[in-house]
């Protein structure tokens, strides 16, 4: 991918986060190789499932706050919509999407103790092990 429109496509994913769960778009899968060959379902289906970088999307309103007293975690939120993070390789729900438009996103809703780094780089140079 060149470019982070096509990394995450601007898709509405259709779902809001509730309580501490935080929406995700997950980096889309390539669809051809460097050289130009176009990758198999398989080769993408590995990436998808591999790919541990995400762009928050948005934010429960009780994420990253005492889940007993609901006053917010004393440093503060990990992270806010826009932002690119790392997320678990396996973790939370996901799915794909496509829109009316024809353009498909990749999201995950997860929990917000899930959220493992803040990505402070270019996304796009962070590759997925196959």
């Amino acid at each position: 991918m060149t470019n982070l429109e096509e990394a995450f496509p601007e898709v509405d994913p259709g779902v809001k986060p509730l309580g501490s769960r935080i929406l995700i778009q997950v980096r889309s899968p390539e669809t051809k190789s460097k050289g130009g060959i176009i990758l198999t379902e398989g080769d993408k289906d590995t990436q998808y499932w591999n790919t541990t970088v995400a762009k928050v999307i948005s934010v429960g309103s009780l994420a990253f706050r005492n889940r007993n007293t609901q006053e917010p975690w004393p440093e503060g939120d990990w992270c806010q919509p826009g932002d690119f993070v790392r997320a678990p390789r396996y973790g939370g729900d996901r799915w794909k999407h496509t829109d009316e438009s024809g353009n498909t996103g990749y999201f995950c809703l997860i929990n917000d103790l899930d959220v493992l780094a803040s990505i402070t780089t270019d996304p796009l140079a962070i590759r997925a092990f196959i």
